[in-house]
């Protein structure tokens, strides 16, 4: 199955996406871990905001 979705997203004519990796300090422990998501290119921005 996940051949099938990579094959899509390579296609011509499909969206371009960026792998956006922020770090975020735990409120209880205060280590710092890493959220990775899967946005489209034009969403980089308010992906980084929130």
């Amino acid at each position: 199955m996940a051949k099938k979705v990579v094959a899509t997203l390579k296609k011509e004519g499909g969206k371009s996406f960026a792998k956006v990796i922020k770090a975020v300090k735990s409120p209880k422990t205060g280590a710092w871990t890493f959220k990775e998501e899967m946005v489209p290119v034009e969403g980089v921005q308010g992906a980084l905001k929130n």
